[in-house]
């Protein structure tokens, strides 16, 4: 794991498949910290499905990286980590925010031998610079934007902000992914969000999610399942739709599959949600059904 933005850093061999950028967080939750993040789920996702994969980060001494040490990490070392605390109860949630790593601009893109097979940029709150995903061309550039769409008031509390240009990077990118919450519901703000890139990706949390393509929307439901935690669910759904769309090229196809692993992952509690490699093959198997 590389500790600081060094610009004579090794070049990473083999190439990477998947390389995700965004704050790895920690949790605040009755038992302790744990981590979490978008480069969290969506890499040990990704990494699940056979990708190479990669994180682009920062955060402080304070966090033990032993959950992610299957990954290859890039970590702008800061004094602290970005900490959020999250209340969910499967429908609802409210989130607070107390501190923030240090922002990840372009100047932080790792050497690489060639550009990944998927770029996704995953802020969690407006760390990310978006221009990063300009210096992607032949990479299916991702946006989870989540991030951009958060501030915090004077108790810390997340709410919701603009996201300014959002036409501009849209159109840079391929394909993107957000949660009804996200735009708080705002059906017209979804709407020129979903004329601006090619494909267009709405969570409706156990409902299922809503794909755009081609002027043309399809809703896909989601199995009924027991909830115990959907921490990351959205982060899962988002590698996997990105992932299935790479190979396929069928949004449909990968939204399906994306709803079908993002719904059983909430039957389980925290890291322990990422697919397994039996939910992985149902998942794809189940267009045969």
């Amino acid at each position: 794991m590389e500790n600081n933005a060094n610009q004579n850093q090794p070049v990473i061999s083999p190439p990477l498949d998947y390389l995700v950028f965004g704050h790895v967080t920690a949790d605040l939750n009755p038992d302790g910290i744990r981590m979490g993040g978008t480069v969290t789920f969506s890499g040990l996702t990704a990494h699940q499905f056979g990708l190479k994969t990669g994180i682009v980060t920062s955060f402080s001494n304070e966090i033990d990286p032993t959950p992610i040490q299957s990954i290859w990490i890039k970590n702008k070392r800061s004094a602290q980590t970005t900490t959020f605390k999250n209340i969910s109860d499967g429908i609802n949630r409210t989130q607070f925010l107390y501190n923030t790593a240090q922002r990840l601009n372009v100047e932080d893109i790792p050497l690489l031998p060639s550009q990944p097979a998927i770029v996704h940029l995953g802020p969690v709150a407006n760390e990310v610079d978006p221009e990063i995903l300009m210096h992607f061309p032949d990479s299916l550039k991702c946006l989870t934007p989540q991030g951009y769409f958060r501030q915090k008031d004077a108790d810390n509390r997340i709410i919701h902000q603009p996201w300014q240009d959002y036409e501009h990077y849209l159109e840079q990118a391929d394909v993107a992914v957000i949660s009804q919450e996200d735009v708080q519901n705002d059906e017209a703000y979804i709407s020129s969000m979903a004329r601006s890139i090619p494909v267009f990706v709405v969570t409706e949390n156990y409902k299922g999610a809503r794909v755009y393509w081609h002027n043309d929307a399809r809703f896909i439901s989601a199995p009924e399942v027991k909830y115990v935690d959907d921490t990351g669910a959205g982060d899962i759904f988002a590698a996997a739709f990105f992932y299935r769309y790479f190979f396929t090229k069928d949004p449909w196809e990968a939204g399906r599959f994306a709803v079908l692993l993002a719904s059983w992952s909430v039957q389980r509690d925290y890291l322990d949600s990422i697919p397994t490699l039996t939910e992985i093959e149902m998942a794809k198997l189940e267009l045969l059904g």
